[in-house]
């Protein structure tokens, strides 16, 4: 499919930070775009600085991708730009567009979102989405009211769209001790990704309290300030029944 290059916008998105070389949001080297704002408040999240709508800078779809395009040398055949967060589906019209750019010159794609978002809104950023990496947090609803404030059905309805839009997708989760930690519980994951035919992946991170300085720098308390983080001997069993797992 072919892209036009959109006219010159004014429009403009608020971004918390950029990252170039980036390595884990997707295939190769990534530009990684760190939207400003979410509307989860996930008890073990790693940038509460990305939660208010209010801070940031904005910046147009030409100023990224000026500075996307200084890195497209490195990107290679798998490379290209991810839109990561905070949400980008909370600024969805900015991301389509901003997306829309990156395909018509030939960038590779991708969102990474918790999928907590208005249909309307995705269906138009994954129209030049080569590729989602979803954050499953959980696999009931109960937990994710309880430490996202958020909806699972919500987010399978999102993975549902992406299934019937056929964009390939990768399932990530993060591992707590004490709250999804068992075989049971990669298990029952496992499960809601047979439910989706275009899954090609699903990882497992363990948790982390990287964010510690963060928090005390904003004057918040981490809710998981106590839980240990996810070791090897937590992590073994998991990964073990998700090596299992066929989807």
């Amino acid at each position: 499919m072919q892209y036009k290059v959109a006219a010159v916008s004014e429009n403009k998105g608020r971004i918390n930070a950029f990252q170039t070389f980036g390595t884990l949001e997707g295939p190769g080297i990534r530009f990684v775009v760190f939207f400003q704002g979410c509307a989860l408040r996930c008890a073990y999240c790693h940038n509460p600085e990305t939660w208010s709508m209010q801070e940031g800078t904005s910046y147009t779809v030409d100023e990224i991708i000026e500075k996307a395009m200084r890195c497209k040398p490195y990107f290679g055949d798998t490379g290209g730009i991810t839109l990561s967060g905070g949400e980008p589906l909370l600024q969805s019209a900015f991301a389509a567009e901003l997306l829309q750019a990156a395909k018509a010159r030939s960038l590779h794609t991708a969102i990474c979102t918790a999928g907590s978002a208005d249909l309307c809104g995705a269906r138009g950023v994954l129209e030049y989405t080569d590729l989602v990496i979803a954050d499953l947090k959980f696999t009931t609803d109960n937990a994710y009211r309880k430490y996202c404030r958020g909806s699972l059905q919500t987010v399978l309805d999102f993975l549902q769209l992406t299934e019937e839009m056929r964009r390939p997708l990768w399932l990530r989760q993060v591992i707590v001790p004490g709250i999804n930690d068992t075989p049971e519980d990669a298990a029952t994951l496992c499960g809601v990704a047979r439910r989706f035919s275009n899954v090609e992946k699903v990882e497992l991170l363990p948790f982390r309290k990287f964010c510690l300085e963060k928090y005390a720098n904003l004057g918040l308390p981490f809710p998981l300030q106590e839980t240990p983080e996810a070791d090897a001997e937590t992590m073994g069993p998991l990964l073990e029944v998700l090596g299992k797992c066929r989807f």
